[in-house]
């Protein structure tokens, strides 16, 4: 209770103060006098008896504030206190205030907003169920150290493991839907029948697949994710045992996903049927269209389960020595497959953006470093009044507690902007593909990650003018007033300076090798013209073309239909646009030659007759493909020089067959072309041996159109569209864009894009605020030298001296920087070296021209201030002084 009280009266002694005061200023009258009193009884003067008296009273000022502090919440009251000077001092010093709290706010807001994608991308689980004990398995091949799955060694694998508490599989699909629209394609999955148990998802509505229910000739049910419960029947419950139609096919909606679902490797998929093993490739062992998802069991550790596949794969290629050859086994984190691409670019980027805090933080505490020089007699003052060390450090805090509190605000809300602004540069067709950036804003853990930058940067702003004016250099900041100690300060401030500019000579390395990356990655040498040529796909109906004929019919009639259009050069399909990515491969043997059962894996592309023509693709070897090249005659490929380099080095491979492992009769097929490398897989993939068979031998039900028009392909893809819908309004189209577009707009062209432009914005940033910052310790020096520079031209230096002066200690701290900066990026562009393609982490151009420009900017912000130091006039700089 006694405490309490205590408390109580010192919470009431806030709303009592000048009552307050004035009895304590009676009593502590009352007291000095009597010690006068006493001081003028032992002979002192009045003087000397006055001055005695204050001493032992400790001073009449510390005194009353002891008093203060004793009789109210000296946290509260003083605070109030220093947040009003506070203020008064940023409004008083607008351009610093204005200066430090924007450069500061920079620095925050790129940061942060790095650091929500990471979050999104890296730290912010997956939604499902134990995320972290979810694996991706595949198989391993030569070519491709994540390959497909064949159906029958998923099975074997599902049967044979005892790592995993479940397995299952996926694919994609794609189904045509009849709307008021039109027909339009969808994209889908089939799933074995355990998919969502495995992910640990429940359909928010209806139920999941039954064990079984994937089994050949099982029911044709679907599940429907919740954008397209939403979008394609209006979040209705009655959606539950509603029969619809999907490529002709009537399927029945069992359940509907919860809205937080997303399978990035799928993308957009709207529909999820069971994975009914009914198509020839799943009949087959050396067909790999399927990918593995698996739940660990409790205990069993990556690695375990990593070898023990590795084991059951090496044991399965002993049992079908030819369709297994050369088949291991791949495990890794689900998660890591899904953001894997995005993790040295996030992690780069994040390193730009703290980077340039940095930057921003040396930049606002020299700033604050300058000011505090002028405060120095002010420090000295309030110290000679009484005022603690505590005390000063407290009105420090206060101020830049403001500061940062203000520059934080704005850079959390900048951090927002800047979010919604990355979200919308992906483009359209990745969007699908990073589901776990949609709806991106600052977070909690976005929030925390500012909160403790700011709580840094609060320490550092609070204290550095404390530690550099420290309040015992009383005598010293009196005697010297405002002008303070320049030596101290040009020594801090060119250390800053040293820093500011070695971190701003990483960036901009960092940022001109990505964009030379970027550079030559756009022009690599792809074999085609790309301009001018329009794309799109096209889905056609199994139930309204069931024979090879009847599509092979269609497809001629609709490359005859749109080659006759107005603007068309010429038309051709494909079964695999090019620059798409290094898939559909198929194992080779050739004949005449001795076999050792390896496996010889090229990539696999079928091709309409003017496909090489319409690409502007060169011949280089014997003939193209003709119109006769049906399914009745015997079976021809062309194949690109990379094949030819590799498998015929010292003869021409025209006239020389293969076929398959088995050299089946139906397999045979005899080379009639060479045709220069067309780059099929990502910009900065490696060109394989690739063969292309006529389309009409090798039938697809999903094609891509490719049109070459002799104006604007954009313009023409609506009237392109609608003549293919003219000939079949039943047919589907989807993915309607420019082959410029879509290699500008690939994923990896994007990636490469992303992490050189916003490098290079944080190198832009950082040689501007180092460059200002350069110019400001110049200045500053200038300032305080303005006597020295006076004598020295008094005593006859001329104005090139005074140029030369300033211009060599601004030369001195640059190349001191420049030196710094070369060698840790060096050391950095070593870690950026996954990112880059066709430069090297050392690249001496690079270097030179980072090397110059910081040079060039520094001789550009030392020469004003060299410019005003030359213009002094010695007499009034003597007089001022």
């Amino acid at each position: 209770m006694k405490m309490l009280r205590a408390w109580l009266k010192r919470l009431t002694g806030l709303f009592s103060n000048d009552r307050r005061e004035r009895e304590f200023d009676l009593e502590l009258e009352s007291n000095l006098q009597l010690h006068i009193d006493d001081n003028l009884k032992g002979g002192m003067s009045p003087e000397e008896a006055r001055r005695d008296a204050i001493l032992k009273l400790g001073g009449l000022e510390p005194t009353r504030q002891a008093y203060r502090e004793r009789g109210t919440l000296p946290s509260l009251d003083t605070t109030l206190q220093d947040l009003r000077f506070a203020f008064r001092q940023l409004f008083k010093n607008p351009g610093f205030a204005a200066t430090a709290i924007l450069v500061l706010s920079i620095g925050i807001a790129a940061s942060t907003a790095i650091f929500g994608l990471i979050d999104a991308a890296l730290i912010k689980p997956l939604p499902y169920k134990d995320a972290d004990r979810l694996l991706f398995v595949t198989e391993k091949a030569a070519l491709f150290p994540r390959a497909n799955l064949s159906y029958p060694d998923f099975v074997d694998w599902r049967k044979m493991s005892d790592v995993f508490s479940s397995f299952d599989a996926y694919t994609g699909t794609g189904f045509l839907l009849r709307g008021s629209a039109g027909t339009e394609m969808v994209t889908g999955a089939r799933v074995s029948s355990g998919f969502f148990h495995t992910l640990g998802v429940t359909p928010i509505l209806g139920r999941d697949f039954y064990s079984g229910e994937d089994v050949p000739n099982g029911p044709k049910t679907v599940i429907v994710t919740y954008s397209a419960w939403q979008k394609r029947f209006a979040g209705s419950k009655d959606v539950i045992g509603q029969v619809i139609s999907l490529s002709g096919v009537p399927f029945t909606v069992v359940g509907v996903l919860p809205q937080s679902f997303h399978f990035a490797p799928r993308g957009a998929a709207e529909f999820w049927e069971p994975l009914q093993a009914v198509n020839q490739c799943e009949k087959q062992r050396g067909c790999h269209n399927l990918y593995g998802v698996a739940r660990l069991k409790d205990g069993i550790s990556i690695e375990t389960a990593r070898a023990q596949m590795e084991t059951i794969a090496a044991q399965l290629e002993k049992q079908y020595a030819d369709s297994n050859r050369g088949q291991g086994a791949s495990v890794l984190p689900l998660a890591e497959i899904i953001t894997g691409d995005l993790r040295p670019i996030l992690f780069t980027l994040f390193a730009g953006a703290m980077l340039l805090l940095a930057i921003a933080c040396v930049n606002v505490a020299s700033l604050l470093l300058v000011r505090s020089e002028g405060r120095r007699r002010e420090i000295a003052v309030r110290g000679a009044l009484g005022a603690s060390r505590l005390r000063l450090i407290r009105q420090f805090v206060t101020e830049g507690s403001l500061l940062v509190a203000i520059a934080s605000a704005l850079g959390i809300v900048s951090a927002q902007l800047a979010l919604q602004l990355l979200l919308h540069l992906i483009p359209a067709n990745m969007v699908a593909y990073v589901p776990y950036l949609q709806g991106l804003r600052i977070n909690s853990h976005s929030l925390l990650f500012a909160l403790a930058i700011s709580v840094f940067t609060l320490l550092l702003f609070s204290f550095a003018p404390v530690l550099h004016a420290p309040a015992s250099d009383l005598r010293e900041g009196l005697a010297e007033g405002s002008r303070g100690s320049s030596q101290s300060w040009r020594r801090f401030g060119a250390q800053f300076i040293v820093v500011e500019l070695a971190i701003a000579v990483v960036l901009l390395v960092g940022a001109g090798l990505l964009g030379q990356s970027l550079y030559r990655l756009l022009r690599v040498d792809i074999g085609f013209e790309a301009d001018h040529l329009a794309t799109f796909d096209i889905a056609i109906s199994e139930k309204s073309y069931p024979k090879d004929e009847q599509v092979a019919e269609l497809i001629r009639r609709i490359v005859a239909r749109v080659s006759k259009m107005p603007g068309v050069v010429s038309a051709s399909v494909t079964s695999t646009l090019p620059v798409n990515y290094n898939g559909n491969t198929d194992w080779i043997r050739f004949v005449g030659r001795p076999y050792d059962g390896q496996h010889i894996e090229v990539l696999q592309r079928d091709v309409s007759p003017n496909y090489f023509t319409t690409l502007r693709a060169r011949l280089l070897r014997g003939h193209f493909f003709t119109e006769e090249d049906d399914a009745s005659k015997p079976r021809v490929v062309i194949v690109n020089e990379s094949f030819a380099r590799k498998y015929f080095p010292n003869q021409d491979p025209i006239g020389q067959q293969y076929g398959d492992t088995s050299l089946t009769p139906k397999s045979i097929k005899q080379i009639i072309g060479v045709v220069n490398d067309v780059k099929e897989g990502a910009l900065d993939s490696e060109i394989v041996p690739a063969t292309y068979f006529p389309i009409s031998q090798s039938l697809d039900t999903y094609v891509s159109l490719i049109v070459r028009t002799s104006n604007s392909e954009g313009a023409m893809l609506p009237s392109l569209v609608a003549a293919v819908h003219e000939i079949d309004p039943g047919l589907g189209t989807i993915g309607e864009t420019t082959m410029a577009a879509r290699i500008s707009d690939s994923q990896t062209a994007y990636l490469h894009r992303s992490a050189a432009w916003l490098v290079a914005g944080f190198a832009m940033l950082a040689l501007l605020l180092g460059t200002i910052g350069l110019y400001g310790v110049i200045s500053y020096s200038v300032s305080q030298r303005t006597r020295e520079i006076g004598v020295r031209m008094a005593l006859g230096a001329q104005r090139g001296t005074v140029y030369q002066l300033v211009i060599t200690e601004a030369a001195r701290l640059a190349i001191i920087g420049i030196s710094a900066g070369i060698v840790c990026a060096l050391a950095a562009a070593t870690a950026l070296k996954s990112l880059l393609f066709g430069v090297q982490s050392w690249d001496v151009a690079t270097l030179v021209t980072v090397a110059f420009i910081l040079a060039a900017a520094a001789l550009l912000a030392s020469y004003f201030p060299a410019h005003r130091a030359a213009s002094i006039n010695p007499v009034e700089a003597l007089r001022a002084e």
